[in-house]
């Protein structure tokens, strides 16, 4: 939708006005000192507390001084890995303006993935939360080269003392009292603020290199989609690593003079969206199928009637959006919604807060069925798509031509079409300057038109949605040619609530298979239910085990094509994490490592075939 011009209150700071991402917070805070800007709970009071705009550049000008004392100079690189909290806008925002380039790392990666992006980018300062971390970092030291600094914000504990290193540093003791005036050295648009680097599903990851133009433009066409005013409330845990939060929940409230609170952690996101009552929020998939697979386990629990009204309000509530896209019309929709919407929708939406406008979706795709359920209780999910190399934004769905098959269309100022394979091509001034130090993979994905190829293969409808049917690199050819992209299937599988992670394996074989990680609390329930002893160690309780589980799986891929039957299932004991490798800190599949590690029970799937 396009921004409201008589919207009441909005403020929007345009391109033009912020120049660089920290002239974004310049111009913020000249503009709305005393309003408050950031939400954190404060673990001394054990109560939430606020920043204003005023109080976070104060800050800024702290960790500016701290900063001028390492003789840094501007295009440095320094990276902060840490989790969401006001100190790392801060961190940010004191780098930027001193022209230094912020690499972020993901809190919950390995400490070796960290270890290789300080050294590809020749990292100057590390900023980590606490003695913990530099713990972690202390096993592979020798690794590190060209490190001067690492600051702790958290201090060291008396028993903590045996850790202190010459570069090592409390950011209490680092940071003077008080700061100077903030500086802001850099006033080209397209000089380097950032290097993401992206979760590396294969192969070591690359830095992507973002100009300021880069996210500034992509934040501000976002805003042309999505309307955001000053009462809105974002509630932040995706982590600020990942490029979709950074853009769309630190850049975005910050252009529009919205509040951001920072969730405690995910174990407690329900509590903390009772307490905040967000208006907007900004996920991936994967949260929003916990909330939905927790309405499933209650309702599976309760009594059969309960079970018909949730569906019956799904199914009266998705009617009436279809008929506010224009895309039908059924006057019951209109007359039961209000009951409806008191006995069912508003009792779940209480859960999230009871305020949300809409909420967002990226990073993967959205099932189907989840977002059907939300938009039938009254909740628009609005499903985009991006890549960190488009800073990241590139389509989304509007409130008023929400398709939610489709990721929607382009956002004002990026261009899109098909390229070879069908696959989405992207340009505008979103797309990132390059690969750092990888002139060959910049040129492999980046046209001489300036065409970024995202390596998903996609459809573009008669209106301009687009929808995204596969991954390029990630078909799966089998033996007789078919091709099958795995997404989908897996989707499809993950429906049913006992499995808790899958993988489709079948490249050059006969036939399709799937490695299953069951749910641990769904388990039990399973082999008591089917009669078996729960020990797959035993040959005939793994084979009836799986026989019973290709029974399921089949059930829920019945409408996908004859080729892609899945014809053998592997139950695989331990889960697929960040810490063990085989997920990425986005939580993709590490489909080359999963293959890897489970080599032999590929093998016993195919043996004889």
């Amino acid at each position: 939708m396009h921004v409201e011009q008589n919207a009441p209150l909005l403020d929007i700071i345009t391109v033009d006005q912020a120049q660089t991402l920290d002239g974004l917070f310049q111009e913020r805070v000249q503009r709305s000192p005393h309003k408050a800007a950031y939400h954190y709970f404060n673990t001394t009071c054990e109560e939430w507390s606020s920043y204003t705009w005023e109080q976070m550049n104060q800050a800024v000008a702290r960790w500016q001084a701290g900063l001028a004392k390492e003789s840094l100079m501007p295009g440095d690189r320094v990276a902060v890995m840490m989790r969401n909290c006001p100190e790392w806008v801060m961190f940010e925002q004191a780098a930027l303006g001193l022209g230094l380039v912020v690499i972020p790392l993901y809190t919950d990666d390995r400490v070796e993935n960290a270890a290789y992006v300080i050294n590809d980018a020749n990292v100057k300062l590390l900023l980590l939360e606490g003695v913990h971390q530099w713990h972690q970092f202390t096993a592979i030291r020798d690794q590190i080269q060209g490190l001067q600094r690492v600051v702790l914000l958290r201090s060291f504990e008396n028993s903590d003392m045996n850790l202190r290193d010459d570069v090592v540093v409390s950011a209490w003791e680092w940071l003077p009292a008080h700061g100077g005036e903030v500086s802001h050295i850099t006033r080209d648009p397209h000089s380097m603020a950032t290097i993401i680097y992206t979760s590396g599903t294969s192969g070591r990851p690359k830095g992507v290199m973002l100009s300021h133009h880069n996210i500034l433009s992509n934040a501000f066409s976002c805003l042309q989609v999505i309307a955001v005013s000053p009462d809105d409330m974002f509630l932040s845990f995706l982590p600020l690593s990942h490029t979709f939060e950074r853009t769309s929940g630190y850049y975005i409230p910050m252009m529009a003079r919205a509040e951001i609170a920072y969730a405690r952690s995910i174990q407690q996101l329900q509590e903390d969206l009772a307490t905040i009552r967000p208006t907007l929020l900004i996920s991936v998939p994967r949260i929003y199928e916990r909330v939905y697979a927790g309405i499933r386990t209650k309702l599976a629990e309760g009594p059969s009637f309960s079970r018909w009204l949730f569906n019956f309000a799904v199914e009266v509530g998705y009617s009436r959006f279809e008929c506010e896209q224009r895309r039908g019309y059924r006057k019951l929709s209109f007359i039961l919604w209000p009951i409806l919407e008191k006995l069912v929708a508003r009792k779940v939406m209480n859960k999230l807060g009871g305020r949300l406008r809409f909420v967002m979706s990226g990073g993967a795709a959205l099932s189907a069925e989840v977002s059907r359920i939300f938009i039938g209780l009254g909740l628009p999910i609005l499903q985009g798509y991006g890549m960190t190399e488009s800073s990241p934004v590139a389509c989304a769905n509007r409130l008023n031509d929400n398709l939610p098959a489709s990721v929607g269309l382009p956002i004002p100022g990026v261009e899109v079409k098909l390229g070879e394979n069908n696959a989405l091509l992207i340009r505008g001034p979103n797309v990132m300057l390059g690969y750092w130090n990888n002139p060959d993979a910049t040129k492999a994905v980046i046209s001489a038109d300036g065409w970024l190829n995202s390596g998903d293969i996609a459809a573009i409808d008669e209106q301009g949605h687009v929808t995204i049917t596969g991954r390029v690199k990630e078909i799966i050819v089998l033996s007789t040619g078919e091709k099958v992209p795995p997404g989908d299937m897996e989707a499809a599988i993950l429906r049913d609530l006992l499995f808790e992670q899958v993988m489709l394996i079948g490249e050059s074989r006969p036939f399709l298979s799937v490695l299953a990680v069951l749910n641990a609390a769904r388990r039990q329930e399973f082999m008591t239910h089917y009669g078996l002893d729960g020990h797959l160690e035993n040959d005939k309780t793994r084979q009836q085990t799986e026989e019973i589980l290709l029974e399921k799986i089949t059930r829920q891929t019945s409408g996908f094509p004859g080729y892609a039957k899945i014809r053998r299932v592997a139950v695989v004991d331990e889960p697929w994490t960040i810490e063990n490798g085989l997920l990425t800190p986005t939580l993709k599949l590490k489909r080359n490592k999963v293959l890897e590690k489970h080599q032999a029970d590929i093998d016993r799937l195919y043996t004889g075939h």
